[in-house]
């Protein structure tokens, strides 16, 4: 993996309300990542987990001219905010504790190759990094952020996958398969603080109340590990995450399986409303997509489910 050059440029472009990109946050996916009980803090899971891949798939893509050629005038180095979610493919350390590696580090990295730019990649807590990019502190987002309408009011996005919400359980849950927030009714949900996630459960808890039914409790938790934690133990009785996140969770860790998914969404390269960097970064996904890189990151972290067709520019919200 390679360390990032500390340089960094910033464009001063139009204000956004800050106000409204902050209570945007609740409409964001998670960072992708879940962490089972007694994993500790998000650098001792990723190297407690002992399944990271490490394979190289970035350092042998070549710039292209004719995206590069999309970038403003002067620019020459970014600085990309990611959330450190504790295990792949979400953003993870190595356990040397110290290297950032991830399917959003892989795809920013690979990207800056292929624009010829220098990256800075920047840990921030998930919350906290879309009213940075209207502040200026970063110039992108990368943290498994999913398009919606709501959003794309103030935010540019660029795609790179197609990711989105489901649930996870214990392995001796009786839950078979959500499809209606209904079945949650008198249960408890493990979620993180300020997604999808929290915001979708949080707007139809009526669903309960109008079928007569107890409500169910929506527990939400700043980190994956104790989101994991309250299922494995018994204070929460189902989890709602990233399809992949819960994929790789089940996948790596005993104990657990993954239920379904339940709402797929675009996830993109966040960005500051009215940026000129957004036609660059969507020629660079789509040379990686054309020349196989695409295909080798996703293959990397698993998430080949998740591949799109080409990348867009602040595409509408899905709606299934």
């Amino acid at each position: 993996m390679r360390t990032p050059t500390p340089a960094r440029s910033r464009f001063l472009l139009s204000a956004v309300a800050a106000a409204s990109v902050a209570a945007l946050s609740l409409t964001a996916c998670g960072s992708g990542s879940g962490v089972p009980s007694g994993a500790g803090s998000a650098r001792g899971a990723a190297a407690k987990s002992g399944a990271i891949p490490t394979t190289d798939v970035v350092s042998a893509v070549r710039e292209d001219g004719r995206a590069a050629a999309l970038l403003p005038p002067g620019t020459t180095a970014l600085t990309v905010a990611v959330t450190v979610g504790g295990t792949p493919p979400g953003t993870a350390y190595l356990p040397d504790g110290k290297t950032l590696t991830g399917q959003d580090v892989d795809f920013a990295e690979a990207v800056a190759k292929v624009l010829g730019i220098r990256l800075t990649i920047e840990q921030a807590g998930f919350e906290a990094i879309l009213p940075a990019l209207d502040s200026g502190k970063y110039d992108v987002g990368a943290a498994n952020f999913g398009v919606t309408d709501e959003r794309r009011k103030v935010i540019d996005f660029v795609t790179y996958i197609n990711d989105g919400q489901g649930f996870a359980t214990r392995s001796d849950s009786k839950l078979s398969k959500i499809t209606d927030l209904r079945q949650l009714c008198g249960l408890n949900v493990a979620t993180g603080a300020g997604t999808t996630f929290e915001a979708t459960l949080e707007e139809n808890k009526k669903v309960c109340s109008d079928a007569g039914e107890k409500p169910y409790g929506v527990q939400t938790y700043g980190e994956q590990s104790a989101v994991w934690s309250s299922v494995q133990q018994g204070r929460s009785d189902v989890v709602m995450s990233t399809i992949n996140g819960l994929r790789y969770a089940v996948a790596h860790q005993p104990g657990l399986k993954f239920l379904n998914e339940y709402h797929r969404l675009d996830v993109g390269f966040a960005f500051k409303k009215g940026t000129k960097l957004a036609p660059a970064f969507q020629a660079a996904v789509n040379r990686l997509i054309t020349d196989g890189t695409y295909d080798r990151i996703l293959r990397k972290w698993g998430t080949t489910a998740s591949a799109i067709d080409t990348s867009r520019i602040s595409p509408p919200e899905l709606k299934n």
